[in-house]
């Protein structure tokens, strides 16, 4: 045991444990109702914000702040290994800090898809609970079951779960038809409904998206280039 709280108070592990604090912090707030559940939640996922960074790293259906406890729990867990199995054995000296740079960020990728596929284990019956069902179903795919033959209404079944069912408001003149695979993309919290795409459009939207930015990390690394 003291092995480990030597690991843990070393860097790289410091700052999980740090980061982790917090997160308990948060959550004890959420408890006693002093803090928000949806904390970093937007209505829309069309501006860049961390909940819809989340969302395309697939993390749809679960609270932001949910999402950052498990990738960073497991990227402590990590670390906390990698400190302990080679590390403390290694006479780093001052190459700590660039090496322990390097295991914060090996660790992080490690733990992002683990915890993606843990999120998406909990989020079924986390949907049971109401305030689980609003911004947080952002970037979730849900299957038309029924729209109304006039008017702006119609109703989806989130994918794979029969039992959530979710409204959805759009154009009279661009109704989503019964059957079709759709993508939420924004919450209208005054009538507790959501705006969607098709899940075709929402695909293409996030390769434009990339390529976009993709594009301007280019151009500002060659204008960085140039300049020096």
């Amino acid at each position: 045991m003291q092995h480990v709280i030597h690991a843990a108070t070393q860097f790289p592990s410091i700052v999980f444990v740090f980061l982790l604090g917090l997160l308990a912090l948060y959550w004890l707030l959420v408890i006693i109702r002093l803090a928000p559940l949806e904390l970093f939640e937007r209505d829309s996922l069309k501006e860049d914000h961390l909940a819809s960074t989340l969302v395309s790293l697939g993390f749809a259906g679960v609270p932001a702040t949910l999402a950052l406890t498990v990738i960073l729990t497991i990227a402590a867990a990590l670390t906390l290994a990698i400190e302990l199995l080679v590390l403390r054995w290694l006479p780093l000296g001052l190459l700590r800090i660039p090496v322990g740079v390097f295991v914060l960020w090996l660790s992080m990728v490690m733990a992002s898809p683990i915890a993606s596929g843990v999120c998406r284990a909990l989020h079924r019956g986390l949907h049971r609970y109401r305030p689980f069902t609003r911004r947080c179903l952002l970037g979730e795919t849900v299957v038309v079951t029924e729209r109304q033959d006039e008017g702006e209404w119609a109703f989806a079944l989130l994918e794979d779960e029969p039992n959530s069912v979710v409204k959805l408001h759009s154009k009279v003149d661009a109704l989503p038809e019964q059957g079709e695979r759709r993508v939420l993309v924004k919450y209208l919290p005054d009538e507790g409904a959501y705006r969607s795409v098709s899940e075709q459009a929402y695909l293409e939207a996030r390769i434009r998206l990339n390529k976009l930015r993709l594009n301007r990390k280019n151009r500002h690394f060659t204008d960085y280039s140039t300049s020096h």
